[in-house]
């Protein structure tokens, strides 16, 4: 994916990369940010990675988060993804060997079903005789399809901050901005999971127009915020459009969040839940961190996307 300020997108694999093994890895994203609902979405320092390189057959092997939950075929969302790539470059992925290590929680919030199909898109991209017939804009719009939204997708190609959208054409584009240095990440991540299509299902398929114009103006200030005046943070995550209706499935989030922004602390669900982002340029007081049923984690803005290496 292009980025407005010209720097690279996911780092290209060597031409050789086909004939052998390809290792990717993709971050952990955070989309919404609070009012950016289905458009911003942040890179985050939490890395799944996986290993491949074609055979006859399907051949996957897990570790980390999701061993002996997630399908060892093709059913695999990497292996879906990957044969995705080589479908759109008017190929049949002939077969895979594909090991994963994962470190993204699953239904927590933190992109990683975005992490699964970039990684795939990117490692099939690798392993194609000729990668440059897929640009990392059709890589975008590939991952778009698969997983619905952009949000999530977006950052985990190329890293950063990042406003997804589509464009006149019908297709999703993305725009990068650099995240001022001040800006510090920490995820409460919760213990328990919960379903972005369940909870996408709470929310209202009509919101009052004075929430809807109250966001709009939230989320340009987001943007502000986070690329030029960290000071501005807790006014710039305010919601109006999701949170409220996503509280009574996640109350432990709910209410993490409301003792946060009590206290002052610029706090948003991650993603849709149940993990909590706080996004803030000063410290979040020691007694804030620490609560039943979350890990506390400081967790840096990764500014590289997907990375692909050969071996």
């Amino acid at each position: 994916m292009s980025r407005a300020d010209g720097a690279p997108g996911p780092t290209a694999p060597d031409r050789d990369l086909a004939a052998g093994t390809v290792t990717v890895r993709v971050p952990a994203t955070s989309a919404n940010l609070g009012p950016g609902y289905d458009s911003f979405g942040l890179a985050l320092d939490r890395w799944d990675e996986v290993r491949g390189s074609l055979q006859d057959g399907v051949q996957v092997t897990v570790e980390g988060v999701g061993t002996g939950q997630l399908p060892l075929d093709g059913r695999h969302l990497v292996v879906r993804a990957v044969a995705a790539a080589w479908t759109a470059a008017g190929r049949q992925l002939p077969g895979l060997r594909l090991h994963g290590v994962n470190r993204i929680p699953h239904g927590g919030g933190q992109g990683s079903s975005a992490a699964a199909i970039v990684s795939g898109l990117l490692l099939g991209r690798a392993l194609l005789p000729d990668p440059s017939v897929l640009s990392d804009q059709r890589l975008l719009e590939l991952g778009t399809a698969m997983e619905g939204h952009p949000d999530n997708v977006a950052p985990a190609l190329s890293g950063g901050l990042t406003l997804a959208f589509t464009a006149r054409d019908g297709r999703p584009r993305a725009v990068h901005g650099a995240v001022h240095p001040a800006v510090r990440a920490v995820l409460f991540t919760a213990s328990t999971g919960s379903s972005t299509h369940h909870t996408r299902s709470l929310l209202p398929a009509v919101v009052p127009h004075a929430d809807a114009a109250a966001n709009a103006a939230t989320a340009a200030l987001l943007w502000h915020a986070l690329t030029a005046e960290p000071a501005l943070l807790f006014e710039a995550t305010v919601d109006r459009l999701h949170q409220a209706y996503r509280a009574p499935e996640m109350p432990a989030s709910a209410a993490l969040l409301l003792t946060l922004r009590d206290a002052g602390v610029p706090a948003v669900l991650s993603g849709a839940g149940p993990s909590v982002l706080v996004l803030t340029d000063r410290p979040v007081p020691s007694e804030l961190l620490r609560h039943n049923g979350f890990t506390v984690d400081p967790v840096p803005i990764s500014a590289l996307g997907g990375v692909v290496t050969a071996g």
